[in-house]
């Protein structure tokens, strides 16, 4: 499923918390931009069309819920941006961040520490 940055945002407002009206996504986006009402409203009957989320209706209004997991998103997104940009391998990634940008202590730390838990598996 493919959802666009905007779409994103406002994913990321109902995995926080959820079930929402529409006007309650809206107050929470006027926090972090500066869209009106119109186009929240837009973002929101494009996700309920990919079946991003779903609304059930709450007397005159409808309250939205996420369907699609941020557990799910995240993997889909990471793994595409791999694939086009990597062939798919995270090695490349990481030495792509370090040539970049160097890692700080703690990032070496916490990859040092997953390719253990990983070794560990196999």
């Amino acid at each position: 499923m493919a959802i666009s940055d905007a779409e994103s945002v406002v994913m990321e407002v109902l995995w926080r918390e959820h079930p929402l009206s529409a006007d309650e996504v809206v107050a929470a986006l006027t926090e972090t931009t500066d869209w009106q009402e119109p186009t929240v409203k837009t973002l929101l009957n494009r996700l309920l069309k990919k079946r991003a989320i779903a609304a059930d209706r709450d007397g005159r209004r409808y309250l939205y819920r996420p369907l699609l997991e941020r557990a799910d998103y995240i993997h889909a997104e990471s793994k595409s941006l791999l694939d086009r940009l990597f062939e798919g391998r995270v090695a490349p990634l990481v030495a792509h961040f370090s040539e970049r940008r160097k890692l700080t202590r703690k990032d070496l730390d916490e990859l040092k520490r997953l390719i253990k838990e990983l070794d560990d598996e196999h």
